[in-house]
Parts: structure tokens; C-alpha cells; sequence
């Protein structure tokens, strides 16, 4: 048992239905893309969301890892040195020798996939990355990440586990979270890039093998998403950023119809005593201004751009998530549970998700800094 939710039981039908699709995806990742050139949308596949200091330690990953990327993003929360990182569906490894050079060598990375042919990939260029890098800090696994408790790892042991554009390809997304709430430490975080839809896929599409494995067909309704993060044990998922996909593939795009997708950012907090929604406790935080990257604003979540040296008032959740987790010692804290205001205002249920427009900061949704939400 990984959490203390309820396990949601399968019947033989879907299972058989589960197994086909698992199927499909281990054949189309493995067997039918020999490159991310012959995906034909850019849902699983974003090359522009590199930040500039980001790329010269890209520069130093294996061309071959390079060419087999499929992921939606570039998945790297700050502070990671020394940390001990878990990249779910990690691939032929780009993100786990990515992440390598992020937590150095006081750190460790474990990559796990479930197709042996990009792990074959991965693991052919580990001796090139350690020379590379100096140190040697990454392992690979196989396994799905819908059974985490199967593999090789210590329950309650990671700091941080990413995941980039994987958790839609999986049969049952409810598994997934679980297992990743018991894979962390208290305190620690689930920050994964994603693809959402803007209401539930019907189900021929969700059965389609190429919008499946295009990261489309397997996409949860944003509002589903959040009642089984919440059933999982992460009450309060937090929205990065987003950006909204276009299928230019006339023939997909033709499938699809009217539905809606989303790739976004979202950051799932294991502590213990978060609530399912925003709670005004008279709080307030005053960021230091000094993660590196960040001297004068940091960007928690859409709803959080954190100015510097600012009294910037929170909800409990957001006090817990900021006290409790590695970004504690950067911020200054102001107030405690003691009293109780109600809700803070505009904690509705509107599809988080916003248009970007020309010249407004990527993720941001034209949201202002100021207030809990």
C-alpha cells in the first residue's frame, strides 16, 4: 500500500484495455520514433523552453541522448544541489544527465522508463557523462512507474522527483502519484511538466495508438488531474506555467475536434498538514532575494512572483509549502496558525490555464504579484 488513499480496482476488461495501451506506447517509443523529428505534434516535444543558462550543460550531453528527447519541457526546479532527484519516464536520459550536473557530485539521480530500448540508449553513455561531468551520480532503472514500489527504491528517500511529459502516457495516473508521495521525503516536491485537456477526452480518442503516444490521447481533464493529485495525498497542487498546444498536423488536428490542450508546469508539495484550499491565517512572507537566478523576483507559482525584500501576504498552504521544504532558509516568515480569516478571494475553480500574449512573460497568465490567489 503506498498511501492511505483508497486503491481504485480495475475490472478484467480495462486491465486488458491497460495492457494494450501500455503496449502500444513501449512499441511506439521504442520501435516507431527512432527520433523526436517523426513526432508529429509538439505536445511532447518543446525545444524553445530552454532557459539560456540551462544550455551549456546540454552542450555537454551525448548527441545520440540529444536526438532520441521526447519530453514537453524543460523540468528544473532550483536548489538542487546535493539533492537526491527521481525522473520518472526518464528516457534515453537527457534530463537525468541534465540534472547530474545540477545536484554535483553530494547528489544522486535515478532515471526510470519502462522501454528498454531507450534505456539501452542511456545507459551506453554513462561512462562518456561521468568523464564529462568528473563524477559519476546517475543510475537507470526499468520499470513503470504505475508500480514505483516495485522497484529499487527506498520509500520516503527523495527530495525531488520530476517528470516530463510522461504521467499522461500512463494507463493509470492515480498509481502514478501515489507511488511518488511515498518515494518522498517530507517536504519534498513532485514538479512536473504535463499535457492537459480542457475537458475529458472521449473514449475512441483515448484508445487512438498515435494520438497516445503523442501525448494527447492519455490527457486528463485539468479538473480530474486535481482530484487524484488531492487523492494521492497533495492537496494543494500548485500551476507553474502553461502554454496552450496546437496541433498542426491536419489529420490529428481532424480527430481532435473542439478539445483543448494544455502543456503546464505543476509542483506537488508531501506535507503533512496542507488543506484543500486557501486559508487567510493573517500570514505573510518577505523573500531574501537569494536563489541563484532569482535576485529579484521569484516565480513560486502562477499565482506567486515573489519580489524581493517585499511583504508579500500567503495562505497557510503556501506558508507550509515555503517553511517546510528546501526553500525555507530564503524567505522570511511573518505570522502562524493561531487565528483564521476565512478564504482568501478568488480561490474558484476556472480553468487555470491562460492564452499567452504578445509580450507577456511565458507562464504568467498576465496575473499579478500581491495576493495569495
Amino acid at each position: 500500500m503506498l498511501s492511505s488513499s483508497e486503491p481504485m480496482v480495475s475490472s478484467p476488461d480495462q486491465t486488458s484495455r491497460d495492457q494494450a495501451v501500455t503496449s502500444q506506447v513501449r512499441a511506439y517509443y521504442g520501435e516507431v520514433l527512432s527520433s523526436s523529428a517523426d513526432l508529429r505534434t509538439s505536445a511532447c516535444c518543446d525545444a524553445t523552453a530552454v532557459p539560456g543558462e540551462l544550455k551549456p550543460l546540454l552542450a555537454r550531453i551525448h548527441p545520440e541522448v540529444l536526438t532520441r528527447y521526447y519530453g514537453c519541457g524543460l523540468v528544473v526546479p532550483p536548489l538542487l544541489e546535493g539533492l537526491r532527484v527521481l525522473d520518472l519516464g526518464c528516457g534515453t536520459g537527457r534530463d537525468v544527465y541534465l540534472l547530474a550536473q545540477l545536484v554535483g557530485r553530494g547528489g544522486e539521480v535515478v532515471g526510470v522508463d519502462m522501454t528498454a530500448e531507450q534505456l539501452a540508449v542511456a545507459r551506453a553513455h554513462q561512462a562518456f557523462h561521468a568523464e564529462q561531468f568528473g563524477f559519476a551520480n546517475v543510475r537507470f532503472l526499468e520499470g513503470r512507474i504505475e508500480a514505483l514500489g516495485e522497484l529499487d527504491l527506498e520509500p520516503a528517500s527523495f527530495d525531488v522527483v520530476i517528470s516530463n511529459c510522461v504521467v499522461n502516457l500512463s494507463t493509470d495516473k492515480q498509481a502514478v502519484l501515489e507511488g511518488v508521495h511515498w518515494l518522498l521525503r517530507p517536504g519534498g516536491e513532485f514538479y512536473f511538466a504535463d499535457v492537459y485537456a480542457d475537458r475529458r477526452v472521449p473514449e475512441h480518442l483515448r484508445h487512438d495508438p498515435v494520438l497516445y503516444g503523442e501525448c494527447l490521447g492519455g490527457a486528463l481533464y485539468w479538473n480530474d488531474f486535481l482530484r487524484v493529485a488531492r487523492r494521492a495525498g497533495f492537496p494543494d497542487p500548485r500551476l507553474v506555467e502553461d502554454r496552450p498546444l496546437e496541433i498542426t498536423d491536419p489529420e490529428l488536428a481532424g480527430r481532435i475536434g473542439e478539445l483543448g490542450f494544455h502543456s503546464a508546469t505543476y509542483r506537488l508539495f508531501r506535507i503533512a498538514d496542507l488543506e484543500d484550499a486557501c486559508e487567510d491565517h493573517g500570514q505573510a512572507v518577505i523573500y531574501r532575494g537569494s536563489i541563484p537566478g532569482h535576485p529579484h523576483r521569484f516565480p513560486f507559482d502562477k499565482h506567486h512572483r515573489l519580489e524581493a525584500g517585499r511583504v508579500f501576504p500567503v495562505c497557510g498552504n503556501t506558508f507550509r509549502m515555503l517553511a517546510e521544504s528546501r526553500l525555507a532558509s530564503h524567505f522570511d516568515f511573518i505570522g502562524d496558525f493561531s487565528r483564521h480569516y476565512g478564504l482568501f478571494p478568488g480561490c474558484g475553480g476556472a480553468l487555470p490555464f491562460s492564452p499567452r500574449r504578445a509580450g507577456e512573460e511565458p507562464g504568467t497568465g498576465g496575473l499579478e504579484a500581491g495576493s495569495c490567489c
